[in-house]
């Protein structure tokens, strides 16, 4: 194997079953002799035979990366895929707790510099509870494999997640669609709306500027506090520059409202009113006359 090689993946198969072969294939494209493998790697020349032999059950890593390494080329290791998250990040040798101890090597461990870094400040996204007094810790981790799937998910949503406006063909041209997606496809968030105008009805361009009506902004709830929904609003209002679109108009309530302030929705009006009605088999609505 050269550098210009791709490198072999070790960990796809026990080093029982190939690796005699895939040392033989180093070697030869090195254009050494076991001797001479052996002379620049320090492995003795017959552990170089035992192993391209299938004798040398179980060669230890450093071995084998030796004799890789002296050939020319080099080991890579492949984590297994994991199911909504990326490989786990290790703890930096650095990071110690209160008492200056490290930190576990397997969990993720990261520094707490404001209450929103660290799990046990539930206050933290609440901002009447801003004067709410506890000691922080200096780094924090999660002991819950479950919830550290969690945060390893959506990390890898915070990193990873693209968002581009959908153009779908059977949608009429009045109909805006931005998708929040990972790489491999999974659908994380979207945004709709649609133009409003009195064109629809008329058959016929009239003069002014164009105005959206926004459907919906729509986070899967393991996503949300990412600022998934900040960034597809950021997209629409990018794109409603480029076309030319002059306002935005948004009919919501509770969390919804709180997103569209953020990104600069104002409030028009108070007087609209969120209203339901619900039908039962055993009672009929009841209208005032």
């Amino acid at each position: 194997m050269t550098d210009a090689d791709p490198p072999a993946d070790l960990s796809a198969e026990p080093l029982t079953t190939d690796l005699g072969a895939t040392l033989r294939a180093v070697r030869r494209a090195a254009d050494l002799s076991q001797r001479e493998l052996a002379a620049r790697s320090g492995v003795p020349q017959t552990t170089v035979a035992r192993i391209e032999c299938g004798q040398s059950a179980r060669p230890s890593f450093h071995t084998v990366e030796r004799l890789v390494t002296a050939a020319g080329g080099r080991v890579t290791l492949v984590l297994p895929p994991g199911e909504g998250h990326g490989p786990p990040s290790a703890a930096p040798e650095e990071l110690r707790d209160a008492a200056g101890r490290r930190c576990p090597a397997h969990l993720d461990a990261r520094e707490v510099r404001e209450p929103k870094d660290w799990p046990g400040a539930w206050w933290a996204h609440f901002p009447g509870l801003s004067g709410y007094a506890s000691a922080l810790p200096a780094v924090t981790y999660r002991l819950d494999r479950e919830r550290r799937d969690h945060d390893r998910a959506r990390a890898r949503v915070r990193r990873a997640c693209r968002i581009r406006r959908h153009a779908d063909p059977t949608s009429p041209a009045t109909s805006w669609r931005f998708v929040a997606e990972l790489p491999d496809g999974e659908l994380v968030g979207e945004l709709r709306a649609h133009e409003r105008s009195d064109e629809l009805l008329l058959g016929y361009r009239l003069p002014g500027p164009r105005h959206l009506v926004l459907d919906e902004v729509l986070v899967a709830p393991a996503y949300r506090l990412l600022g998934v929904g900040r960034r597809l609003v950021a997209a629409l209002t990018t794109e409603m520059a480029r076309c030319g679109v002059s306002s935005a108009h948004a009919v919501t309530d509770g969390t919804g409202a709180c997103l569209l302030r953020d990104c600069g929705f104002r409030v028009e009006s108070r007087d609209a009113a969120v209203m339901r009605l619900d039908l039962t088999a055993d009672a009929a609505p009841r209208l005032r006359r």
